[in-house]
């Protein structure tokens, strides 16, 4: 499941309420957020069924990024039980995003 959030309320019951989470935000003005998303969306529903995706635009949503201490786009957020478990910013490889997901992802889901 992923979708788009403007609301902090959203992603904070999200994180409290599901097991996995991924929150990646991003703003339309940037161009490693647009060629990424597309690939952490296929990363997601095919690796990773079970994580919820949310994406937040930081330049429509100033005060959500800052709250999670975002300052750059695009930036990736994976919660895992409620604690933030990883964080990544600017340049992200899928296949490392994907290394550090499964090991957690399995523990938690299977």
């Amino acid at each position: 499941m992923s979708f788009e959030t403007n609301s902090n309320n959203e992603i904070a019951q999200l994180v409290e309420n599901e097991s996995a989470v991924l929150v990646y935000f991003y703003n339309n003005n940037c161009a490693p957020c647009i060629s990424l998303r597309p690939k952490v969306e296929a990363l997601v529903s095919s690796s990773f069924p079970l994580m919820k995706l949310v994406f937040v635009n930081s330049e429509e949503n100033p005060a959500i990024p800052a709250s999670y201490n975002v300052f750059s786009n695009p930036t990736l957020i994976i919660f895992l039980e409620g604690k933030e478990y990883r964080r990544d910013s600017k340049y992200i490889s899928i296949p490392q995003l994907s290394e550090a997901i499964e090991r957690p992802y399995n523990m938690i889901f299977e």
